[in-house]
């Protein structure tokens, strides 16, 4: 009886291990396949015809949809990494576009994510840096403080 309540134990263990490198995995691959389907879109667009490339293009946009509900059942999954938590501003709330113009106290390096690849976000490009904005994480570039990209409601 104790060999299989301590089974029991070390099977409980490992099954979420599983299903987050199983989870993990498939965002790997469908971000994989969305590359393969970008290349395919560019030969298309430099060799094939016009009913190439919109087929190529229907392939991107379901590739990408697929990375986006991939990324979606992951984020589901790991609910715990992407907690708010207690964090206060010493400004309001705004609902920032991209293109907008953000004065430099919203995205001084204490807003800065320090690890953008724990919550799974693309590299930031030279000049830019993920800043957390209450529950929304904006790409800013840091140089000009315009907002190249925003995901509304990233932090539970």
């Amino acid at each position: 009886m104790r060999k299989l309540i301590i089974l029991g134990l070390m099977a409980a263990t490992v099954i979420p291990g599983a299903a987050m490198a199983q989870s993990r995995a498939e965002v790997r691959d469908s971000a994989r396949d969305l590359r393969q389907e970008q290349r395919e879109l560019r030969d298309a667009q430099r060799y094939g015809n016009r009913h190439d490339v919109r087929e190529e293009r229907r392939d991107v946009r379901d590739a990408r949809q697929e990375l986006r509900e991939d990324w979606r059942d992951y984020r589901k999954s790991h609910r715990d990494v992407y907690r708010g938590g207690n964090w206060r501003a010493p400004f309001r709330y705004n609902r920032w576009e991209v293109g907008s113009r953000l004065r430099p106290n919203y995205y001084n390096s204490r807003y800065y994510i320090s690890d953008p690849y724990r919550y799974r976000l693309p590299r930031a490009g030279a000049n830019q840096q993920w800043v957390r904005h209450y529950n929304d994480v904006l790409l800013v570039n840091v140089r000009t403080g315009r907002v190249v990209e925003v995901h509304r409601g990233f932090f539970w």
